[in-house]
């Protein structure tokens, strides 16, 4: 049997306002039996929000007794949290899914799950369920917190499909977390944006601006301290749009002076968004040392006539600006960036105006992307004019370029000392560590009597475009 289920109106999600509801988080006591002698794998696509929202996913599941277990085909329930950012995403996820066909076949008692933006898309939706039969439930990012219920009518053989989209959305505090490292945290601090740029789908998958009331963030950064956390990543499609939802006026920068003052050794946030930062903000990190020196700003266009199709809300004139302002407050600031080659009717000069923007902010990494449309977006309509094959060279040209500069930002560092937050051994190399620099710098490095979690002076020896290589000084 297979629930009805509800979608978002593109129209009324644009034009729906109102408070978010807000809910203290309850789990039935008959639940937390109903993973006893079973297993569970959960598989993570897209952004640092999916990353905690698999957290709380793990939480949840723990609390129902389900064991971990590292591998699809060794567990009892196996969830797809996706992303819908990028076609290529989805793609990818549908082929996983399809891949594990036969083993549904072979064992149908297995309970496969699908939930994440990908749940939000109508006609995705559709597809999952006439053409991927081996989903047992299906359920949007509005009904996380249900995820328990939900289940337990998939393993009571009854295929759910729950996708409701609520417009604002509910805010769940006190949802079980298993979190993937100690010493590091994310905290969601705001849901959804209200941006509404025109290539990207979000707004749509994750509904409209809603913040958490400020105590329950605090409260949690306190806890996650307590727990052995020397890091917090504060989490939001747009961070620096954090209260406006509730009235306050700078409720941000508010936020972001209390976290710094529980003590918490670091403090880095995510993602900004260039329309809402305010001077502040700026002064607020540049008062407090425990507010790391890295910025992740996404731009997406140099030109001012494609930054207005995209529906982003400043001139570059502002972003030029801004990064002068970051720059001179805060020395040693590192600055990351998004940009979108290929644009629909994106010319050549408006790209060249894009490379001279790198060449002006000499960003330390960007996350660079060629134009596809994402069906149920504006951008969608438009004409896709600009060739595949110019696409992949304007990508080329810029990912040359700001590598150029990356190279150049590394070496600067070669002799000097950084403070490197250990993330335990290198992922391609067991036999040295790694972690990450104040500045947001990857550095691996090699040390002995080191423990994941450890702050350590590296001593920076060689330089690559996107990671420095060190040497603890011991």
């Amino acid at each position: 049997m297979e629930k009805n289920y509800q979608l978002p109106d593109r129209a009324a999600e644009r034009n729906r306002v109102g408070s978010a509801e807000r809910r203290s988080y309850t789990m039935r006591e008959d639940l937390r039996f109903l993973g006893h002698g079973k297993t569970y794998y959960i598989r993570t696509y897209g952004c640092q929000a999916n990353v905690r929202d698999s957290e709380t996913l793990a939480g949840m599941m723990e609390r129902m007794g389900f064991l971990e277990v590292d591998k699809a085909e060794a567990a009892d329930v196996v969830i797809f949290n996706t992303c819908a950012v990028r076609k290529a995403a989805e793609e990818h996820v549908l082929g996983e899914i399809g891949a594990l066909k036969p083993l549904k076949q072979r064992h149908p008692e297995k309970i496969f799950a699908l939930c994440g933006c990908m749940a939000q898309e109508a006609d995705m939706v559709a597809l999952i369920a006439e053409r991927y039969r081996q989903i047992d439930l299906l359920f949007g990012t509005h009904n996380l917190w249900q995820f328990p219920q939900l289940l337990e009518k998939a393993m009571n053989g009854e295929r759910t499909i729950e996708v409701v989209s609520e417009g604002t959305g509910a805010i769940v505090e006190g949802m079980p977390v298993q979190r993937t490292r100690t010493h590091k945290a994310f905290v969601n601090i705001m849901y959804g944006c209200d941006k509404f740029c025109t290539y990207c789908i979000v707004p749509y998958t994750r509904g409209k601006e809603r913040s958490r009331q400020e105590e329950y963030i605090l409260n949690e950064i306190r806890e996650v301290k307590a727990l052995g956390a020397r890091e917090v990543t504060l989490l939001g499609q747009n961070v620096n749009a954090y209260g406006k939802d509730l009235g306050l006026q700078d409720g941000f920068t508010d936020l972001l002076r209390k976290a710094a003052e529980t003590g918490i050794e670091r403090i880095r946030f995510y993602s900004s968004h260039p329309r809402d930062y305010s001077e502040t903000t700026i002064d607020v990190m540049k008062e407090y040392p425990n507010i790391m020196p890295a910025l992740h700003l996404p731009v997406q266009s140099g030109s001012n006539e494609i930054l207005k199709k995209m529906n982003r809300g400043y001139t570059i004139e502002r972003y030029y600006e801004l990064y002068d302002r970051m720059k001179e407050k805060i020395p040693g600031i590192t600055f990351t960036t998004d940009l979108i080659v290929g644009f629909p009717s994106e010319t050549t000069e408006q790209f060249e105006e894009t490379l001279k923007l790198v060449d002006y902010c000499r960003f330390d990494s960007a996350f660079t992307f060629v134009y596809s449309p994402r069906e149920g977006t504006p951008a969608a309509r438009m004409e896709d004019d600009v060739s595949l094959e110019e696409k992949k060279k304007r990508l080329a040209i810029l990912n040359e370029r700001i590598g150029t500069y990356a190279r150049e930002n590394n070496e600067a560092t070669v002799g000097t000392v950084l403070k490197v937050l250990c993330d335990g051994p290198s992922r391609k190399n067991a036999n040295v560590l790694a972690g990450y620099s104040e500045e947001n710098r990857l550095v691996n490095f090699t040390g002995t009597g080191i423990q994941e979690g450890d702050i350590v002076d590296v001593r920076i020896t060689d330089a690559k475009s996107f990671s420095l290589d060190g040497e603890a000084v011991q």
